[in-house]
C-alpha cells in the first residue's frame, strides 16, 4: 500500500506539471499575436526613430530591427504551434499545418522582387490565418462528454466572436488593396486590419487557456 501511495504521488506532480504547460503554450501562442504589432512599431522607432506606420505587417520585412522581430516571432510562433497537440488528432494536425504556414510567411517575404515569392506569402498567410479561424470556430468550440460548463458557453461565444473579427478583417484587407488602393497608402487600413485579426486570434487563445478570466472552476 505504502509503495502505491508513493508512486501515485511522484506521478501526480508530472501530470501537473504538464498540464501548466499545456496552458502556459496556449498563452504564448495567444501573446505573440497580440504583441507583435506593438513590437513592429516599437522596432521601427528603435530603428528609424519614427512611429510611421507601414502599409501592411508584412511590409515591415526589411525595415531594420522590425523585419527582425517580425521573422523572429513568426519562428517562434510557428513552434510554439508545433508543439501544440491539443485533446484529439484533428487539433496536431491543424497547429502543424498552422506552423508550416508561418515559417511559409517568414521565408516569402512580401517585399522580395520575385513574383513567386510574393504571391507565395500571400498564399501562405491567407493558410495561416485560415488555421487561426479554423481553431476559433471549430476546434476550441467542441466539447467533450459532460465537459459543457456556463463557463464553456461564454467562452464559446468569445471564440466565434474572434473568428468572425478575423473573417471580417480578411475580407476588409482584400477590398482595400484590390478597391482602394489611395485609401490604402494614407490611412494604412491593412496594417489595422491585420492587427485587428492578429489580436483576435490572441484573445481567442488567451481565452482557450482560461486565463484570468471565464475559468470553469468559477461556475457556481
Amino acid at each position: 500500500m505504502m509503495n502505491k501511495n508513493i508512486t501515485s504521488a511522484i506521478k501526480k506532480p508530472t501530470t501537473n506539471n504538464q498540464i501548466i504547460s499545456y496552458y502556459a503554450l496556449r498563452i504564448l501562442i495567444g501573446a505573440t499575436g497580440i504583441l507583435l504589432p506593438l513590437l513592429l512599431i516599437c522596432g521601427n522607432l528603435i530603428t528609424n526613430n519614427t512611429l510611421a506606420i507601414e502599409l501592411s505587417v508584412s511590409d515591415y520585412y526589411d525595415n531594420g530591427t522590425a523585419g527582425d522581430i517580425l521573422v523572429g516571432i513568426l519562428f517562434v510562433l510557428g513552434f510554439f504551434l508545433m508543439a501544440y497537440k491539443g485533446y484529439e488528432r484533428i487539433d496536431s494536425i491543424t497547429a502543424n499545418l498552422g506552423c508550416i504556414f508561418a515559417l511559409g510567411v517568414a521565408l516569402f517575404p512580401t517585399t522580395s522582387n520575385n513574383d513567386l515569392v510574393h504571391s507565395m506569402h500571400f498564399v501562405f498567410a491567407t493558410l495561416l490565418f485560415s488555421v487561426f479561424i479554423f481553431f476559433s470556430i471549430y476546434l476550441f468550440r467542441k466539447s467533450g462528454p459532460g465537459n459543457r460548463t456556463k463557463q464553456k458557453d461564454n467562452r464559446n461565444r468569445v471564440y466565434l466572436v474572434c473568428g468572425i473579427i478575423m473573417i471580417v478583417c480578411i475580407i476588409g484587407i482584400a477590398v482595400s488593396m484590390y478597391f482602394f488602393e489611395t485609401l490604402s497608402k494614407s490611412l494604412h487600413p491593412v496594417f489595422w486590419l491585420e492587427s485587428l485579426a492578429l489580436m483576435a486570434f490572441g484573445f481567442s487563445w488567451i481565452t482557450k487557456a482560461e486565463f484570468l478570466f471565464m475559468k470553469d472552476e468559477d461556475d457556481k
